[in-house]
């Protein structure tokens, strides 16, 4: 096996080092300006590399870690530093280097051809929230996320886009959990391209937020709340139509899903969908409803963090600045693992990366630190000994099946939720039937009478006017300047107050500043 030199052989993470080579590391820290002035017994390069082990390792102490990434250098002379000595090397390190070593790992896995990975030509990626990682009860800690007694541990936020074909995770933020979904992130927005679809549940139903995503090119398909109503401005032929939020021309899909289990049991989810790609005839409203549970991979990333690697175990850091670095090694060393998996994965072609399991990797991983030392045969292995031992035990393609998704904690705010008719245990499905809901058809009279106006004949015929002219056009985005000046006599701070009016009593709808249209609506021949 190939090992470091003598201080710096303990430096290494088994075969994952071949992911994480010393070049790199070497790279990230002086970049960061964190490379050690004078050569200890505990560099550096080693500090980053006991980081990442003691994530791989998270169920033991400082002083466990250290033994077993020196376990296999045999006749090697390693240090033996206490656990303070390693706790002072984690603050030599700091939080820089790890999360510059995040930065470069991060990014989306799959190839072109990588199956389950993309959609026509876009990339499946996903935006979701995790609130469940809980850190040590410190002062520190609680005064830096804002934790109140009704927790026994302070929680951190963690916000991630994904790549939902690999759950690849190409950006992440955390912090408080008072910030918000949205807000976190809008933190990613600049790692989406236009070759990117961006699903996301109904926790981000946000104008603003779908403006923004919007605005650096990618295409959207959400969910929105069940309550919102949106304008209709023409309907499609597959029973979508078309709408405008926060002046982006959007397509709405109202769906209704009964599943049928297999001890005959069956209920039903209606799903409110909001969505970018307006084109009906090459993207279908029922081929975008099965999309979209492909979000639900975005899960999988979270189930691997939370319980495979931590076992629902709490953070080891007891300040804000341990916990920053502890989470950028956590997150690159999933990172890591999942580069791994997809290179298995893309060695023997065809293979979906949902077949390979994160549990074989990460346990094998574990297995190599302990026992192979840094490098793999790669002579008998090309994809190393865990991408083998990973294609070696595949999972089976996945099983129709439906989650209890069953809340436990007595604390938790879902916890006396709505029963939506699932069943208490997971169960087969046999059936899934899929009906699009079609909006009403019927166009309503126009509407002539305001709340808001006085009984003025020349308010009222002003108003007539109006109207009639956003109906010539419903699918027109009227602006309140365009309105003034197509009838040259209402002055354009009248139209603005008059448009608002009567946008609040529903006789037009607004769809963003000063843009409005007509509620009446001409529906497109079907086929």
């Amino acid at each position: 096996m190939t090992v470091a030199a003598g201080r710096f052989a303990a430096g290494h993470l088994g075969e994952l080092t071949v992911v994480v080579p010393f070049e790199l590391v070497d790279a990230v820290l002086a970049e960061t300006r964190s490379v050690q002035r004078r050569l200890r017994d505990l560099p550096s390069r080693v500090g980053v590399y006991f980081l990442l082990a003691m994530c791989l390792f998270p169920e033991v102490g400082y002083r466990l870690v250290w033994d077993k990434l020196t376990t296999a250098l045999i006749g090697i002379p390693t240090a033996a530093p206490t656990s303070k000595a390693l706790r002072d090397l984690r603050r030599r390190v700091g939080v820089a280097p790890m999360r510059a070593l995040f930065d470069i790992v991060a990014g989306p896995l799959a190839q072109p051809r990588t199956p389950g990975v993309r959609f026509g030509p876009y990339r499946m990626v996903s935006f979701d929230g995790c609130t469940s990682q809980k850190v040590p009860d410190t002062a520190r800690n609680r005064a830096w996320l804002s934790a109140t007694a009704r927790y026994a541990y302070p929680m951190l936020e963690l916000m991630t886009l994904v790549e939902t074909g690999t759950r690849a995770v190409i950006g992440a933020v955390f912090g408080p959990t008072d910030q918000g979904e949205t807000g976190y992130a809008s933190g990613l927005l600049h790692l989406l391209g236009p070759d990117m679809l961006v699903l996301w549940d109904r926790g981000f139903d946000s104008n603003e937020f779908l403006a923004k995503v919007s605005a650096t090119g990618a295409q959207v398909l959400g969910r929105l709340r069940g309550n919102r109503r949106n304008p209709v401005l023409t309907r499609l032929r597959d029973g979508s139509y078309l709408s405008v939020i926060a002046g982006v021309p959007v397509r709405i899909i109202d769906a209704r899903i009964t599943v049928t289990c297999v001890d005959g049991t069956a209920f039903t989810a209606d799903y409110h969908l909001v969505t970018t790609l307006n084109d009906a005839r090459r993207y279908p409203a029922a081929t975008l409803v099965g999309l979209y549970h492909q979000r639900s991979e975005h899960e999988s990333a979270y189930y691997a963090l939370r319980h495979t690697i931590m076992a629902g175990r709490v953070l080891r850091s007891g300040d804000p600045v341990g916990v920053e670095q502890e989470m950028w090694a956590l997150l690159s060393l999933y990172q890591v693992l999942r580069t791994v998996m997809v290179d298995a994965a893309e060695s023997r072609p065809g293979t979906d990366p949902d077949r390979c399991s994160f549990t074989i990797a990460f346990q094998t991983a574990r297995d190599q630190v302990i026992t192979a030392g840094v490098a793999a045969d790669e002579g008998n292995h090309p994809i190393g000994r865990i991408g083998a031992r990973i294609l070696d035990h595949l999972l089976p393609p996945r099983r129709r099946r439906i989650s209890t998704r069953k809340v436990k904690s007595p604390i938790s705010r879902y916890h006396e939720r709505r029963d939506d008719g699932r069943p208490d245990t997971s169960r087969a499905v046999t059936g899934i039937d899929l009906a699009i809901v079609v909006p009403d058809t019927e166009a309503p009279s126009l509407p002539t009478t305001s709340r808001h106006d006085s009984h003025s004949a020349p308010t009222a015929r002003r108003r007539h006017r109006i109207l009639t002219l956003l109906t010539t056009d419903p699918t027109r985005l009227w602006r309140a300047r365009d309105i003034a000046a197509h009838f040259g006599d209402i002055t354009l701070n009248t139209m603005y107050r008059q448009l608002s009016r009567w946008a609040d009593d529903g006789l037009i709808h607004k769809l963003g500043p000063g843009i409005y249209s007509a509620t009446t609506w001409t529906p497109e021949p079907l086929a």
